[in-house]
């Protein structure tokens, strides 16, 4: 089968997609619509995969660009003639396909496509229920928007929904050596508690409210810190709010952090913290919940699909800084539960976040746009 995979950019999530269909018997091909960021995957492009140059790619995506994309788009489509296309974000990848007139198209959603830029103006809409009408199938990885792209004309029928998951093996709980080492901690180090937050500096992701949050706690608590990963448009922002709050000694920044890496930086966490106003599925929050942390997320739809508030986890109000504090502190006073709660996260994710397991569902997808 002749597969086309078109994404928006080039992720860790997108390498993922890539890696797993290169080691298929497919041929598969890789077209990006805007030019690389510094959020780009750094690994290469995976061997049997070919990267198609064409009129995109060279820079952020333009509504003025939409007639040439297409076109060149028309031309990719009868040189390769493909069984099928997986296309997302919904906007505009997908859209595209759309416009070209493919009928073997698997819209697949992102998350944020469906969640907030689908409501955003009557044109957005107009462009949401235009593509989804048209697609063969529809995959995403949480219920919250597969019911989002039925609203908006898609076949409830024509829809996958499976959580595009992570390594289990990769990412692993921090083995038990604290009680070897119980004699030589010094106290203060002992009620040290740290928590840990890796998702990206945009507006839609809020760290700037759990770094307003981390204020309140810290001038509270004086053995909480922060760990910080990734950057993004709103850096200047919460490190304001950090330095006015007069805690940025307590605040380590980690940078952008490769995949390799990222098991150790779980592992330096009591706490794992997404704020975000949007999700689907979270993969940084199927890590931390493979490596065994508890985890305190905001209360979102998405997010409610695998904690359950006080059992493998706990949930705050969506936006709300003095919810997410008072659950921090409420967090740090149940800490002899934390392994208890960690253990709960890790059987979570081995019960539904394999992606090993989950990567199936993908292929079966497929098989059934290509007979459609």
């Amino acid at each position: 089968m002749k597969v086309i995979y078109f994404s928006k950019n080039y992720t860790p999530h997108d390498y993922r997609f890539l890696f797993s269909l290169s080691q298929t018997k497919h041929e598969v091909y890789f077209l990006q619509l805007e030019a690389t960021t510094r959020q780009t995957e750094d690994r290469p492009v995976p061997e049997n995969v070919r990267q198609i140059l064409w009129a995109g790619g060279k820079h952020e995506f333009r509504w003025r660009d939409v007639p040439r994309l297409t076109l060149d788009l028309r031309r990719i489509i009868k040189e390769i003639q493909p069984d099928i296309i997986h296309a997302g974000p919904i906007q505009n990848c997908a859209f595209l396909v759309a416009l070209s007139g493919f009928r073997h198209l698997l819209a697949m959603s992102w998350g944020y496509d469906l969640v907030m830029d689908a409501d955003k103006s009557w044109w957005m809409k107009q462009v949401t229920s235009y593509t989804l009408r048209r697609s063969a199938f529809f995959t995403s990885d949480a219920n919250v928007t597969r019911e989002k792209a039925v609203t908006f004309g898609m076949e409830p029928e024509r829809t996958v929904v499976f959580p595009w998951g992570i390594d289990l093996e990769h990412f692993l709980p921090k083995k038990e050596e604290r009680r070897k080492k119980k004699l030589s901690v010094s106290s203060k180090q002992s009620k040290e508690i740290t928590l840990f937050c890796s998702r990206t500096w945009e507006a839609i992701y809020r760290v700037d409210v759990l770094a307003k949050a981390f204020v309140r706690v810290a001038s509270e608590n004086p053995n909480v810190n922060l760990i910080l990963l990734g950057g993004g448009s709103q850096g200047n922002h919460i490190r304001q709010i950090l330095m006015k709050g007069g805690v940025m000694e307590r605040v380590h920044f980690g940078g952008q952090v490769g995949q390799r890496d990222l098991p150790r930086w779980y592992h330096m966490a009591d706490v794992y913290i997404s704020p975000s106003h949007v999700d689907g599925s979270s993969v940084t929050l199927m890590e931390a919940m493979a490596s065994g942390l508890p985890c305190l997320v905001s209360d979102i739809a998405g997010n409610r699909e695998w904690i359950e508030d006080g059992v493998n986890g706990w949930l705050f109000r969506d936006g709300d800084v003095d919810d997410l504090a008072g659950k921090i502190l409420h967090a740090i006073k149940k800490k002899r539960e934390f392994r208890r709660i960690g253990e709960l996260a890790r059987k979570t994710a081995e019960e539904r976040a394999d992606w090993k397991k989950n990567f199936g569902k993908l292929l079966e997808a497929y098989e059934k746009v290509k007979s459609d």
